[in-house]
């Protein structure tokens, strides 16, 4: 798999429309509970996917080559209808307004504050803001790389993050627009599981959980549970990595199909709100686990909760 070139763009658009899955999705409106600003229906309605702009990955992380899908191109071939826009090296550049047009088709987007290693600015949040007025579609925001702790931080000390509990109040306080609540959404890695992110946390609506090294998943099951013993009512996605970004390797499909199938027990049984797969700019590189993954949701997406 990694000496394999890339599919073309062409190729990879010719398979979602053969597919017809997302054009079906995106037309459609869907009935959003007032409490809880989520989905009721079928399993696909609670899959996002993570999106950087066009070659963000390029010649990184190990890939085997470079990607040219937009964030929409990768989020019809995967068949997923909600999409997490994170900038990337300070891409896209804000305003947002003409990069974002496209979006529009899709049903729900996040989009970040806080970009890919903790990257943020008042001038960036106020682009967001500006942005979600304008894009009913827009949920939520969301803070990638957020916090700067690691699993032998012993220090008492409330955690290290790219803003402080008063700035993230301040940032809720924006949130507003019309009859609508923005969501704020984090990301946080197993490893950072401690005491000293809940400040933070409890001033967050949805958390999106990862496990940056594959060999890791095999602790999954105990790791959630560590991490509802911190957050018990949270609202969680679950982050499934397609890539294994931690070691710079392939993600092997039987971890694909073992964190993908925690996650739908637990999206079944509400201990979840939705699984976050992870990302539009590598499903033109013939990976074995990005079109296993594809199959995966295929089979599933349709099944009612």
């Amino acid at each position: 798999m990694a000496h394999q070139l890339p599919v073309s763009r062409r190729d990879v658009l010719k398979q979602a429309a053969l597919g017809g899955t997302f054009a079906a999705l995106s037309g459609r409106s869907l009935a959003f509970t007032a409490e809880e600003n989520k989905p009721a229906g079928k399993v696909r309605d609670r899959l996002w996917v993570w999106a950087h702009a066009v070659g963000s990955y390029d010649n990184a992380w190990g890939l085997p080559g470079n990607s040219r899908l937009t964030p929409i191109e990768g989020a019809r071939y995967l068949g997923v209808p909600n999409l997490i826009m994170i900038r990337y090296s300070g891409k896209p550049e804000p305003p947002f307004e003409e990069y974002a047009a496209p979006f529009r088709s899709l049903q729900r987007i996040y989009w970040s504050i806080t970009g890919a290693g903790g990257a943020t600015s008042a001038d960036e949040r106020e682009a967001v803001y500006r942005l979600a007025a304008n894009m009913p579609n827009i949920a939520g925001v969301f803070m990638d790389d957020f916090f700067q702790i690691e699993a032998n931080d012993a220090d008492a000390s409330p955690a290290k993050a790219s803003l402080t509990p008063d700035e993230l109040r301040a940032i809720r306080d924006r949130l507003r627009i019309g009859h609508r609540r923005l969501d704020v959404g984090v990301t946080l890695y197993m490893h950072q599981l401690s005491p000293k992110i809940l400040r933070h946390i409890d001033l967050c609506d949805v958390v999106s959980l990862w496990t940056w090294r594959s060999e890791d998943l095999n602790r999954l099951e105990q790791n959630f549970a560590k991490f509802r013993e911190l957050a018990p009512a949270k609202r969680v996605l679950l982050g499934l990595y397609m890539w294994d970004f931690g070691t710079n390797k392939p993600m092997p499909v039987d971890r694909m199909k073992h964190q993908c199938d925690l996650a739908l027990k637990w999206l079944r049984a509400g201990q979840i709100e939705g699984m976050i797969f992870l990302a539009t700019n590598i499903c033109d590189l013939k990976l074995e686990t990005v079109e296993w993954t594809r199959n995966w949701i295929a089979s599933v997406g349709d099944e009612q909760l």
